[in-house]
């Protein structure tokens, strides 16, 4: 074995190395696919409060938002990142976490087209 594998891990064989390698392949493949699904954005996230964020469209406080419009959706705004038929998708003021499709927040801008 040269130096530099010796002290990059000392008494690892290549044996041990693969062996390594497949179990760690192994333990990634049994964790649910759920466990890598993004988060869901919360109404009482920071940034779901501080954009006036709902789930649903419905729910927006017509008194403190008066230019809302019922027809406005995350799914035909611009910011929307998904196809038109997933409940939840990403948006580019969220970050990594989803919102629904169904919901609303000050940041909505109509999709061109």
């Amino acid at each position: 074995m040269s130096e530099i594998n010796k002290s990059v891990a000392p008494g690892l064989t290549r044996r041990a190395f693969a062996g390594r390698a497949v179990a760690g392949t192994c333990v990634i493949a049994i964790i649910p696919a759920a466990a890598w699904a993004a988060v869901h954005a919360e109404e009482s996230d920071d940034t779901s409060v501080a954009l006036g964020y709902k789930h649903d469209t419905k729910n927006v406080d017509k008194k403190k938002y008066p230019k809302h419009d019922v027809s406005q959706r995350c799914v035909n705004c611009a910011m929307w990142q998904g196809a038109a038929a997933d409940p939840w998708a990403g948006c580019a003021m969220f970050g990594r976490k989803h919102i629904a499709a169904q919901g609303w927040c000050l940041a909505w801008a109509k999709k061109p087209g």
